[in-house]
């Protein structure tokens, strides 16, 4: 299983699409994968805090070089990390499909 970082759950990034639009993202989960050093990350737009269904994104998280500089949120690419990502994500969903910490 993944270290979980719980205690840092809620944070909130700011996100900018494609067309440069800003959107507000909270923190949903924060883990390390067992068999790297890798940090990943999930949230949920802002917005859809309290809606029934909520869009999770999933990131692999890349810590700044030192304590001023943001952590970069970088795109997962290969089918094993994403397959590992929702795995994770699914051991925390409970059957009514609430995130369960």
């Amino acid at each position: 299983m993944a270290k979980i970082q719980p205690e840092d759950k809620g944070e909130v990034f700011t996100l900018i699409d494609e067309k440069g639009n800003e959107e507000l993202y909270k923190e949903a989960l924060r883990f390390q994968a067992d068999n790297s050093d890798k940090w990943y990350i999930c949230l949920y737009p802002v917005d859809q805090e309290n809606a029934e269904e909520v869009n999770v994104q999933a990131f692999e998280m890349v810590p700044g070089a030192d304590e001023d500089e943001d952590i970069q949120l970088m795109p997962i690419e290969s089918d094993d990390e994403w397959d590992m990502v929702q795995q994770v994500i699914n051991t925390f969903i409970d059957d009514d499909g609430n995130f369960n910490f």
